[in-house]
């Protein structure tokens, strides 16, 4: 005769958890996962009556292992940051090329970007800060990286930015600050709205027309993508602070602390 403890279980708990608790004080890893596979429903009966539980275990969950891919992450960006300050990599820097801050100055930072990327939007508005900050301590060289496939107006921003570039340099900073302070315009209208910003600034627009075009302007672009490219730079921003990268759109943070660590030599 079964007793009124074991008679009340069998209303609420099913046979199969009944049977397993009678042959070990608690089910292994590998009988509960099988119980589970074949009780599925006894697992979301659960999750039902406990909902916010739930949610909350799963998101303590998600979280820990989160912080654990982060950890992971900035560890092996660390160990990769070292060994670049011990070995740098080398950029290609011509005297003829457009710059921002000092010409001789101490640290060289080199911005792999494409006009229409949002990400490079802001990480020209990072740029902006460190040249407040910084002046002439830094030397910041902007090299073309358009994406066409999904930026279609990034080359022409190249372009002009280049061809600027070969009548004045620093018009031709003015005319890359226009593009991208006006992103979603210069997006919207290309071609034209690079034209109207050229010609405010007091361009040569004939010389213009023709230099977008040249072998000089190609050839760099083509040459800017490919050194891009052969620094691991596979997407835009990419940035090289005194030959040691960053990959993305980082915070301002992140460029001081390469900043400085080089001024301090």
């Amino acid at each position: 005769m079964k007793s009124r403890f074991f008679s009340k279980m069998t209303v609420t708990v099913p046979a199969f958890v009944l049977g397993l608790s009678l042959v070990a004080c608690a089910p292994s890893a590998s009988q509960l996962q099988k119980v589970m596979e074949d009780n599925p429903d006894v697992l979301f009966s659960v999750i039902k009556k406990h909902p916010d539980k739930f949610l909350a275990v799963v998101n303590e969950a998600a979280q820990a292992a989160r912080a654990k891919e982060e950890g992971s992450f900035r560890e092996e960006e660390t160990k990769k940051r070292e060994e670049e300050f011990a070995n740098p990599k080398k950029p290609v820097i011509t005297d003829d090329r457009a710059f921002k801050g000092g010409k001789d100055a101490k640290v060289l930072v080199v911005e792999y970007s494409d006009y229409q990327c949002p990400f490079c939007k802001r990480g020209h508005e990072t740029m902006k800060q460190v040249l407040k900050e910084y002046g002439d301590k830094v030397k910041v060289v902007f090299k073309n990286m358009p994406i066409e496939r999904i930026h279609p107006n990034a080359m022409i921003g190249s372009q002009y930015y280049e061809a600027a570039a070969l009548q004045d340099i620093e018009k031709a900073n003015k005319l890359h600050d226009a593009i991208f302070d006006d992103q979603n315009a210069f997006s919207a209208e290309g071609e034209a709205f690079v034209k109207k910003a050229a010609k405010k600034l007091g361009l040569d627009m004939a010389k213009m027309a023709k230099d977008i075009n040249s072998e000089a302007v190609k050839s760099r672009i083509s040459a800017d993508q490919k050194e891009g490219e052969s620094f691991g730079f596979n997407g835009t921003p990419g940035y090289l602070v005194n030959g040691v990268s960053l990959k993305g759109a980082y915070p301002y943070e992140e460029f001081k602390s390469i900043i400085d660590r080089h001024l301090k030599k």
